[in-house]
């Protein structure tokens, strides 16, 4: 406790004597948005529009690169750009999850999300630039909307889904509005992913859309309003983020030091040396990541899902499913799905991490008598590209193949004449007919599996004021650096013993001799006299 309230002595800095809020301001100074054209006075854009495709025709005739640049970045092919084809990474590959597991045989309903038209099964032509949906990501009336079952495509008569009517898009509107992305465009799947509002990440939620300063101070609504794509930098429609084992970036050079880096990492805008010259914070730069202080929970507004249990669906009331609502309005049980656990404010796991994650495929063996880390964050703490980072981790039951010990695809989502879970709620068929969809062979022995999935936090950073204070990591019980992950290494105020506890007693044992030893001294001293 004595350390922690030396390093918390230690770290305080005034804001405005740190040099790294002065860089930030300098990198983001000037926001306001420049454009070169109009396009709802381009006369091509006014013609007849019948469907996306013919949008999309319409914007290759001037921007006659985008279809090929599209095409070679994740939000097209949903594969990790850096990974061996046979290596199968990406939710187009083998890739499972623990939340809907994976897209194969459920094409129609996960791809509504995809960056194009169509994707409804393995006939998908990926090489056809038609198919790229330029509007998803561009326009800006805010009426366009993808049909939550239709393979990505819109509506061509209004239709229902969950209470909701979705009506055919205006596409000369819609295409006459085209502009740089906004959060809008991007929280549209990415705050959505999963099958709900704040369902996967946890720091990424509706409630992004326009938040205040207390609950993300770079993209506060009143303050400096930052888009995705101001961190996010985007070269070539390619977008700078996490890409499975490629780290998002893997240098930690700011712009002071290279003017074209990317803006992905806190080091671009803030320097590696944030903080008031000569201030405790800036010596932990370099294994502790700047999200580990600054992001002190996740879920803070809105609730995010912790746990989902497959193995607790297909129980009906009344010979028909049913949905049970718990704490926060969200659902706590669902004949599809079975049982789930949503939580608020949520204190993050820490991991060492150097940018890479490791994702298990339907291929890989897996050991079913402990907890299966379906990804799993790479670093250690002698790795100098890594930092003790936190992360949301998401726990299920999920089901796997029990002689043949690997994680298994269940076709989840089709119609009656399909495989599909959610229509005859048998588990073993669901099975069998995603694992024959993906190829893979399947013995006809079911079990479940207890599982976690990772996700890195890296939005919802809070005002300085609620940065974790250095008591809360520097603390024997119940701090934040107390997980079993991350030990092997000295802690000041965690761990007894170490070099610089061994010292501290040293100064306090030998200030305390000489507090005795002068007081003896004049002792003998008074009584001579």
């Amino acid at each position: 406790m004595l350390m922690g309230l030396i390093f918390l002595g230690l770290g305080s800095a005034r804001a405005e004597d740190a040099p790294g809020r002065t860089m930030a301001r300098q990198a983001t100074a000037g926001m306001t948005p420049w454009i070169t054209t109009d396009h709802a006075n381009h006369e091509i854009l006014r013609q007849k529009f019948t469907s996306g495709s013919d949008v999309t025709k319409a914007c290759l005739s001037c921007h006659n690169e985008a279809g090929s640049q599209v095409m070679q970045t994740i939000h097209w092919t949903w594969r990790d750009p850096h990974s061996a084809e046979e290596e199968k990474i990406g939710k187009a590959g083998l890739t499972l999850n623990n939340f809907c597991i994976s897209i194969h045989g459920n094409e129609p309903r996960c791809t509504s999300c995809h960056a194009g038209y169509g994707w409804k099964d393995k006939s998908f032509d990926f090489t056809d630039q038609t198919k790229i949906d330029c509007l998803v990501c561009h326009e800006q009336t805010g009426t366009y909307k993808k049909f939550p079952t239709m393979a990505g495509m819109p509506v061509d008569k209004p239709k229902k889904f969950g209470g909701k009517t979705f009506n055919p898009p205006d596409y000369n509107a819609v295409a006459q509005s085209v502009a740089r992305p906004t959060r809008q465009n991007c929280g549209t799947c990415h705050f959505f992913g999963g099958g709900g509002d704040g369902v996967k990440h946890g720091d990424l939620d509706s409630s992004m859309f326009m938040p205040n300063k207390a609950l993300d101070v770079h993209m506060d609504g009143k303050g400096k309003n930052f888009n995705c794509t101001r961190c996010h930098t985007t070269v070539a429609h390619d977008i700078a983020g996490r890409s499975y084992r490629t780290p998002a970036f893997e240098t930690r050079k700011s712009l002071v030091e290279d003017d074209l880096t990317d803006k992905i990492s806190c080091e671009s805008c803030h320097t590696a040396t944030p903080h008031r010259v000569g201030s405790k914070p800036n010596d932990h730069t370099d294994k502790v990541a700047c999200q580990t202080c600054h992001i002190p929970s996740f879920a803070r507004e809105k609730p995010t899902k912790m746990w989902w249990d497959w193995s607790k669906a297909g129980v009906k009331k009344d010979g028909k499913p049913y949905v049970e609502k718990g704490p926060y309005g969200k659902p706590v049980y669902m004949t599809k799905k079975g049982d789930m656990r949503w939580e608020k404010n949520v204190r993050p796991e820490y991991f060492w991490f150097n940018g890479s994650i490791e994702t298990l495929t339907a291929k890989d063996k897996v050991d079913p008598t402990g907890e299966i880390a379906v990804n799993r964050p790479l670093g250690q703490q002698d790795d100098p590209n890594a930092r003790i980072f936190p992360f949301k981790v998401h726990r299920a039951k999920q089901p796997m193949d029990a002689e043949a010990n690997n994680l298994v695809i269940p076709q989840l989502f089709g119609n009656k004449k399909s495989d599909a879970y959610w229509k005859h709620y048998d588990w073993n068929r669901a099975v069998a007919g995603g694992m024959e969809k993906a190829g893979l062979p399947f013995s006809g022995e079911l079990a479940f599996a207890e599982t976690s999935y990772v996700f890195p936090i890296t939005h919802m950073v809070a005002p300085k004021d609620n940065s974790v204070a250095c008591a809360e990591c520097h603390t024997r019980e119940g701090g934040r650096m107390s997980a079993a992950n991350l030990t092997g290494f000295y802690m000041p105020g965690r761990d007894t013993g170490g070099p610089l506890e061994a010292s501290g007693w040293a100064i306090v044992l030998a200030t305390l001799v000489g507090v005795v030893g002068h007081g003896a001294l004049r002792v003998l001293a008074r009584r001579k006299d």
